[in-house]
């Protein structure tokens, strides 16, 4: 903790981690293209750095929070970026949520000169980095894990390794599938409520209530693996019964659609595919044939 900590980019999500790492003991040294984004940190005694790679010549571990993986790639090995200077030893960590296989590349590239890479995607959004509750997943070795637990507690309360470089991008990617489908589910349920003549807004205040006392999706995700539970496995009984309820909901919603003449694809496929994704198997009421599977005749 005495060697300062660097961060490049300082928007709405780098700007308020950093925000974090003011007051850490070994000081902070910050870069951003837009000299107003480095205000607030000049103020409360930040280093100011010209460039990445000013950034890495001072700091022993730099984040790093920048928009795709053109920039990302420019910030950590470009003719300014944060490998023609960091000292071996040094740990680089990518916030940015970019292709796995980009993170895996500039990891080598960094192996070379001695310096580790961690591939460190954020959840929680902008709430969370301003609360310091974000969740950090992250791909690296075991050491390069250990050196940014104690920064990144900085910012978030939940700090995960999800396995080798490029896990913590996969781990993301995979949260986010889960987040935008359920999306999707949630304009399903509002063209279902609107046809009914239900407040939405009063429906979204119930979704949000009812998910953070159960958990939402997350509270089913218990279990190491999605195989098919075998018989005697405690976990059969459970989801099983889960499945029960979710298929009687799925089709009492459905029938409520079709009076209504809503179309919902999503509910649809959700109730043919509930039981196996569950792992245990189709229910009595699921549908046999999910829309992508129906003739134009059916």
């Amino acid at each position: 903790m005495s060697a300062p900590v660097g961060f490049v980019g300082l928007g709405q999500m780098g700007g308020s981690m950093a925000r974090k790492l003011a007051d850490w003991p070994g000081g902070l040294v910050v870069s951003d293209v837009r000299s107003d984004a480095t205000e607030w940190f000049r103020e409360h005694g930040a280093t100011i750095a010209a460039s990445p790679a000013e950034v890495a010549a001072a700091a022993g571990h730099v984040s790093i929070a920048v928009l795709d993986d053109k920039q990302v790639a420019e910030v950590v090995a470009g003719p300014e970026g944060v490998l023609s200077t960091a000292a071996p030893g040094t740990v680089v960590a990518i916030h940015s949520t970019i292709d796995a296989a980009t993170a895996e590349s500039l990891a080598r590239a960094a192996e070379k000169v001695g310096v580790h890479v961690v591939d460190a995607p954020v959840s929680g959004g902008a709430m969370g980095a301003r609360g310091g509750t974000l969740a950090v997943m992250v791909g690296g070795s075991d050491e390069a894990f250990e050196a940014v637990r104690e920064p990144f507690s900085r910012f978030s309360d939940k700090v995960v390794h999800a396995g080798p470089v490029g896990s913590g991008t996969r781990m993301k990617l995979a949260r986010n599938l889960l987040h935008f489908v359920s999306f999707t589910a949630a304009t399903e349920a509002q063209r279902l409520a609107e046809a009914a003549g239900l407040d939405l807004e009063a429906l979204g205040d119930v979704v949000r209530h009812s998910d953070a006392v159960t958990g939402g999706p997350g509270s089913i995700m218990l279990r190491p693996t999605a195989a098919r539970i075998e018989d005697g496995d405690p976990w059969l009984p459970i989801l099983s019964h889960v499945r029960d309820l979710g298929e009687k909901d799925l089709s009492l919603a459905l029938a409520v659609a079709d009076g209504y003449g809503v179309d919902l694809p999503l509910a649809r496929r959700a109730l043919a595919e509930l039981g196996d994704g569950l792992g245990v198997g189709a229910g009595p009421l699921a549908d046999p044939a999910p829309p992508s599977s129906r003739s134009n005749d059916d």
